[in-house]
């Protein structure tokens, strides 16, 4: 895996992943992070390869090490207004900005980009299919959403208890789509997709 590098003209690089896409409900989180090549952090990887317990401990460290990091979300009300990948976008573009250290360039998982125009600056960017498995700060901002959004679910199922998304995180399992059955959508749900759709 790579780590943490400086890029050709003396800049940094912030890696940025995702974590909420396909969920029929909750937000779609963002983290970008910028990691210190003076104190790596051993043991990165994809988010969804690692035991809940492991990503936890891992973003303990990489919120302690890293030069600088932000996690940003998109709400259930922008995905139905905007569509999932361009909430996911916006998403981005608020963690990139929610960062303490402006940096010259930002590896992205995916093959998309979000918008790198901030006021008069253009940031470079570099879009990376199975980015959050090879690249560090990739992984390591993989980590930052996941846990983030992992959190987020669990205190919306202290407000909405009766779908247990401490359980499902929000994803599309049965025990979500028979309590969508049972009890219809909340706001917290994703309206535009179907099987939310279909209940409401």
């Amino acid at each position: 895996m790579q780590q943490a590098k400086l890029f050709h003209s003396g800049g940094l690089v912030a890696g940025v992943d995702e974590a909420g896409r396909g969920p029929l409900a909750g937000p779609v989180a963002a983290a970008a992070v910028i990691l210190n090549p003076d104190r790596p952090v051993e043991g990165l990887a994809d988010s969804k390869k690692l035991s809940a317990a492991r990503r936890e401990r891992l973003a303990v460290e990489v919120r302690a090490s890293a030069l600088a990091w932000a996690v940003a979300w998109a709400d259930p009300a922008e995905i139905d207004a905007l569509n999932v990948l361009a909430a996911t976008m916006l998403a981005m573009r608020r963690a990139i900005l929610g960062l303490s250290v402006t940096p010259a360039v930002v590896q992205v998982d995916g093959n998309r980009l979000p918008n790198l125009t901030f006021g008069d600056r253009q940031l470079a960017g570099e879009a990376i299919v199975g980015g959050d498995d090879r690249v560090a700060a990739i992984s390591a901002a993989s980590i930052l959403a996941k846990t983030v959004r992992d959190r987020i679910m669990v205190e919306l199922d202290r407000l909405y208890p009766c779908y247990e998304f401490a359980r499902h995180k929000g994803y599309g399992t049965a025990l979500h789509r028979a309590r969508l059955e049972e009890f219809g959508p909340c706001r917290e749900h994703r309206f535009t997709f179907a099987p939310v759709r279909a209940t409401s």
